[in-house]
């Protein structure tokens, strides 16, 4: 890939749904911290492409952003298949053997009918190659973000999964001819 690529990598505003639940793809966001929406806005660079999720709260926060992005399906958060749209104490409760499986190699593990974080980040890798030099904005989901910092610094799917990627925070890593840089991460704009 010719040129420099320099990324602002947004993860979506909260859900607007139950907290703890495994949410699907048409659960929308909740846009009601304006003051950080409007913060978030400020910092990202002017005529940027711009690409998101086809999830309904990636589009969302993308739009609410002043965003009309690209949506790219290799952006999308981890499947987790049968789990989806269920509670994470739910699953403790009557999951079965498959749930603590899956938590004791959560980078490996797959759920029922789903992807393992190394299925994303495979994914996620040939996301990132599509993109092309110049500046872009990804709104995307903290699985997403932490995959794209797992090939930027080149660690483990495992190791990624220790970065905490807040609703509405900003991360930013640069594609240079000489490898990936990391500015920063989960920086919340205020």
């Amino acid at each position: 890939m010719e040129g420099e690529t320099f990324l602002w990598l947004v993860r979506h505003a909260p859900v607007d749904g139950v907290k703890g639940t495994i949410h699907a793809t048409d659960a929308p966001a909740d846009l009601g911290d304006r003051p950080q929406l409007e913060a978030l806005r400020q910092r990202l660079p002017q005529d940027a492409a711009s690409y998101a999720s086809p999830s309904r709260r990636t589009v969302e926060t993308a739009r609410a952003l002043g965003l009309e992005p690209r949506l790219v399906p290799e952006f999308s958060e981890q499947n987790f298949g049968d789990w989806t749209g269920r509670n994470h104490d739910e699953l403790a409760a009557t999951g079965g053997g498959d749930y603590a499986q899956f938590w004791s190699d959560p980078a490996r593990g797959k759920p029922p009918g789903g992807e393992s974080f190394e299925d994303q980040v495979a994914r996620v890798r040939r996301g990132l190659s599509q993109i092309g030099a110049g500046a872009a904005t990804l709104v995307v989901h903290s699985g997403t973000i932490r995959a794209a910092l797992c090939v930027a610094l080149d660690l483990t799917p495992q190791a990624a999964l220790r970065f905490v990627i807040d609703p509405l925070s900003l991360t930013r890593i640069d594609r240079l001819a000489t490898g990936w840089r990391v500015v920063s991460v989960n920086q919340r704009v205020a």
